[in-house]
């Protein structure tokens, strides 16, 4: 046991470490093997399937599917925990690449590694290329499901791997998998022990609508004032140059688009996607986890846009080229793109098919901007015609309240039933301001990570990690070893 915390204090020690220049790799731990997203780690492309029930909580549908999860146990030692992540909106492996905290800290607790598909996305389909083709089948995507799904792959875990029948499991997840480790910890607490809930938007079912527009403003506003002024005036220059004759055909061309614009919205939604986009993955160093970017996209975006190399901004043309230097950031940062599909937005690893279906089912998160405290035109949230978009798409009816009738939240006090999950955000996510910022109760800790941006903390050790993660990092450690005591 002592020999174990002195491990562990030099493990801590080596973490603080990283921002030093001076810093040496240890032989053991390989803390930055996973620092950059161009490095794959093989251990997530060894996957394993098992048989699940298409309905858990029925008893007519008896239609099974193949799950699909990536376990490894080169540091696992028999009765050790077991590290599990509780898979989001897209294939397993872009989760598994992008997760190297658990990596990292699975040799300080001997810990076995489980990543888990969720249902309806990779390629974990109950019914294959006909999963979202009629509400007979998509009804079965929920959380609810997807949770069941994970308890009773954790069971045949512990049943079927010998000396793992009574390991503890600590569950981590970020962002729509930050909210399931959380919902697995609240439904599941006799299967997982903890969980570390990295910004989980839990709250933002009911959170103001307009949070969300002003964390996006608030990041390129910190990096440059004027980027946030040309950015707020591009959409009256947009508006202006698409109602003019041909004018839709120009905005096509200036933004090398693949086929020409239907609508000058189509464009400015496509705009608001990257601004939302730029400001989560805000991460102090290159990433291709969304797209391929270079360190803190938001500032070289602004660079981009307030370059001095432009003229001065005579019309609206003038503006209109400066946001497309700006996207070029996004999209086409390798230079590798000949042109732009409005219809895409970062990874095709990430299921927006099965996303926008949830989000028209059980998660529906409210945005709205108010053109004066943000950088986009004013835009009031509509449930009713959000619930007839939803109804003409997918033949359902938005709940809002479901989720918190579910695990609870509504009134954030409510929360104080459950204990053992740590809540992480990072101040500079947009998806914080639907997080638990608040500590509640002393088991149910809310965490800061300042300068951070959408679940860094849970992206595997780099020497450019502000302090603030290296901190946060150690706190969990600290909590994980609580938990499994």
């Amino acid at each position: 046991m002592i020999n174990n915390t002195i491990f562990k204090i030099c493990f801590l020690l080596v973490l603080i470490q990283i921002s030093s220049a001076k810093w040496t790799k240890p032989r053991r731990l390989n803390i930055l093997k996973h620092s950059s997203n161009h490095i794959r780690d093989d251990r997530c492309r060894q996957f394993k399937t098992f048989t699940q029930k298409v309905d858990h909580f029925g008893y007519v549908n008896m239609d099974t599917y193949q799950q699909r999860y990536t376990l490894n146990t080169d540091y696992w030692q028999s009765g050790k925990p077991i590290f599990f992540y509780a898979g989001n909106e897209g294939d397993i492996d872009l989760f598994c690449d992008n997760t190297g905290f658990m990596w990292d800290i699975a040799p300080l607790f001997d810990a076995m590694v489980v990543f888990a598909e969720h249902r309806y996305y990779g390629q974990s389909l109950p019914y294959g290329n006909q999963s979202y083709s009629k509400p007979e089948y998509t009804r079965y995507l929920t959380s609810g499901q997807a949770l069941a799904d994970y308890a009773y792959l954790l069971d045949n875990i512990r049943s079927s791997i010998k000396g793992a029948e009574q390991s503890p499991t600590v569950v981590f997840g970020g962002s729509y998998g930050g909210m399931l480790a959380a919902y697995f910890r609240m439904k599941y607490p006799h299967v997982v022990v903890g969980a570390h809930a990295a910004s989980a938007p839990i709250l933002q079912m009911t959170t103001p609508c307009e949070s969300f527009s002003r964390i996006v403003t608030q990041d390129f506003q910190q990096e440059s004032p004027q980027c946030v002024d040309i950015i707020r005036s591009s959409w009256g220059a947009i508006n202006r140059i698409a109602s003019a004759a041909g004018g839709l055909r120009r905005l096509s061309a200036l933004f090398k688009l693949c086929r020409p614009l239907q609508s000058a919205d189509e464009l400015k939604n496509w705009l608001l996607d990257m601004y939302g986009n730029i400001a989560m993955v805000d991460y102090p160093y290159a990433t291709s986890f969304l797209a391929d970017l270079p360190a803190f996209p938001a500032r070289v975006f602004c660079a981009n846009v307030t370059a001095s190399s432009f003229d001065t901004i005579n019309d609206d043309e003038d503006i209109v080229r400066r946001i497309v230097k700006g996207t070029n950031v996004f999209f086409n940062y390798t230079g590798q793109t000949d042109c732009f599909d409005t219809g895409s937005q970062g990874s095709p690893s990430l299921g927006d098919l099965g996303w926008s279906y949830q989000s028209c089912s059980e998660f529906v998160m409210p945005m709205c901007s108010d053109g004066v405290n943000d950088m986009f035109e004013k835009q009031d949230w509509d449930f009713q015609a959000f619930s007839d978009m939803c109804f003409a798409a997918w033949s359902v009816r938005p709940r809002l309240e479901w989720p918190y009738i579910e695990y609870g939240g509504k009134n954030v006090t409510d929360l104080r039933y459950y204990s053992n999950i740590a809540f992480t955000n990072g101040n500079l996510d947009p998806w914080s301001s639907g997080g638990l910022r608040v500590t509640v109760a002393p088991t149910l800790p809310a965490i800061l990570v300042t300068g951070g941006a959408h679940h860094l903390d849970l992206r595997a050790a780099n020497k450019a990690d502000p302090p603030s993660v290296l901190q946060v990092r150690q706190q969990i450690v600290a909590l994980i070893e609580t938990w499994i005591s």
